[in-house]
């Protein structure tokens, strides 16, 4: 049950990493801008976006760090001939 549970929030934080900023920005725009009508299946993929636009947000900002940090294996430098 746990290796499911993994695997539904990997592929949801994958295919949500595209369309985050869209749902997050654009469903509230359709619901009061252009009235469309409430649906609660789209009410809930909005805060399964916003949970991961705040944890993106606690990540880079507050705990300073990257998805993808790249650092040279040898730090030592290399002189110059």
């Amino acid at each position: 049950m746990k290796w499911v549970l993994k695997e539904i929030y990997g592929a949801g934080i994958i295919f949500f990493y595209y369309i985050k900023w869209l749902v997050f920005i654009g469903l509230p725009i359709l619901y009061y801008g252009l009235d469309y009508k409430h649906n609660t299946f789209m009410d809930i993929l909005w805060i399964y976006c916003f949970v991961l636009i705040v944890k993106d947000f606690v990540m880079i900002v507050i705990l300073k760090k990257r998805y993808c940090e790249v650092e040279p294996k040898n730090k030592q430098k290399i002189p110059k001939e």
